[in-house]
């Protein structure tokens, strides 16, 4: 089974993408949905955040709720807001954020591939998260939210996606963000057998973000019979270049210090790290250093020589944290599931991590330089799974550009 293959994409018509397209459904609340959809009565939330067309007190694991999801998908293909291709196609979908721009191809991904490691995972998944997007897919009997993936970046596929994107382009819409989002059509047969060997070639694809929408493709394809030629045992997916993809840091407060005032926390912290206070934002520099921020002050820390294990997991700056300070000195052993530790994208800023603390919600923060896709794709090779929180992607792909029908 080849690991990719074009599909027909359900896709807004032509010069109504800005109506359509809508934030992933997993980056706001129920009310900031709400709100989003304020005088848009075509935005996609309609579909991957239904429960904003109910009360407001509607259980959004209801049945009532995947139901209304997808009588809102078919009112928007029977108004010819939404329109499905003739032929399998690959879509080129490139996105610029703050004049940086980054091409992938959106694919219909293998999802017997997916099982076979084929497209590879760094992630633990969620039991509930997983649930909540099977019942999403089978009861609007389509994927409406992209796997983010990542391939290594290959000449064949950048040619054809230039050449491309030099064309016309299906939609551009500018979301209320600043990010652009524009689409072109790839369905001329031999750019699409071109694209086809040339990811089949490389044998492996990896997930950025997305894992709960793969394993829950995976699970919906099983459900349905796995028949190889299915649309079912297929997902929804981006595949940008390795070289393009940008990892903005993942950073860490936490709630107190673990019964130390910061004099004594600060005699532990140099134990491991070189510590030297800041005159403002300590922002990391590279891997092994960090900024932190305790009692009105930032500080540079550098993680002392001979403490990094050769290890895909064990050499992230991440586990680093978690194995010198974070565990032994403020007593977190499952960042997972401990109350006391939260995480702030970078997204946001590093004055974030200074409001958290300095309001007193938060006794220190911790700033962190971004994971690499090298050390993500090792990790997802070696088949270990990277610590909570380790990455965080921006820009991030839009609802309703394209969906996938199934069977």
């Amino acid at each position: 089974m080849s690991l990719i293959r074009p599909f027909r994409g359900l896709r807004p018509a032509p010069g109504r993408a800005g109506e359509v397209i809508a934030p992933p459904y997993d980056v706001m609340n129920a009310a900031e949905a709400r709100a989003m959809v304020e005088g848009r009565p075509l935005s996609f939330l309609h579909v991957s955040r239904p429960e904003i067309d109910l009360p407001v007190d509607a259980d959004p694991y209801s049945d009532a709720v995947y139901a209304k999801g997808a009588e809102n998908l078919r009112r928007l293909i029977a108004e010819g807001v939404l329109l499905q291709d003739a032929q399998p196609c690959y879509y080129a979908y490139r996105l610029v954020m703050n004049g940086r721009a980054q091409t992938g191809l959106v694919l219909a991904a293998s999802v017997r591939a997916y099982d076979e490691n084929r497209i590879r995972r760094h992630e633990f998944t969620r039991p509930d998260k997983e649930n909540d997007r099977v019942r999403h897919i089978d009861t609007s009997n389509a994927q409406t939210g992209p796997v983010f993936l990542v391939h290594r970046a290959d000449a064949a596929v950048d040619s054809v996606l230039a050449r491309v994107c030099a064309g016309e382009p299906a939609a551009d819409s500018t979301a209320a963000d600043g990010v652009q989002h524009t689409l072109w059509v790839i369905d001329v047969a031999e750019d699409v057998a071109a694209i086809t060997a040339a990811v089949e070639s490389q044998g492996v694809l990896y997930i950025a973000d997305g894992h709960h929408r793969s394993a829950a493709a995976s699970r919906v394809a099983a459900a349905r019979g796995g028949q190889p030629e299915a649309e079912s045992s297929y997902f929804l997916a981006v595949s940008f270049p390795h070289d393009q993809v940008k990892i903005l840091d993942y950073n860490r407060v936490l709630t107190d210090l673990n019964g130390l005032d910061p004099e004594a926390f600060l005699a532990r912290v140099v134990e491991h790290f070189d510590c030297q206070p800041a005159p403002g934002e300590a922002r990391p520099s590279a891997a092994t250093t960090y900024g932190m921020y305790l009692a009105g002050q930032w500080y540079h820390l550098r993680l002392k020589p001979g403490r990094v294990p050769d290890d895909p997991v064990g050499r992230l700056d991440v586990s680093l944290l978690h194995h010198y300070l974070i565990e032994p000195l403020l007593g977190v052993t499952d960042p997972r599931r401990d109350k006391r530790i939260d995480f702030v994208g970078g997204i946001r800023g590093l004055g974030e991590l200074k409001r958290r603390v300095d309001s007193g919600e938060m006794a220190v923060g911790f700033a962190l330089y971004p994971t690499s896709l090298e050390d993500l794709m090792a990790v997802a090779d070696a088949g270990q799974v990277m610590p909570p929180k380790s990455t965080w992607f921006e820009p991030k792909l839009a609802d309703g550009m394209v969906s996938h029908l199934l069977d």
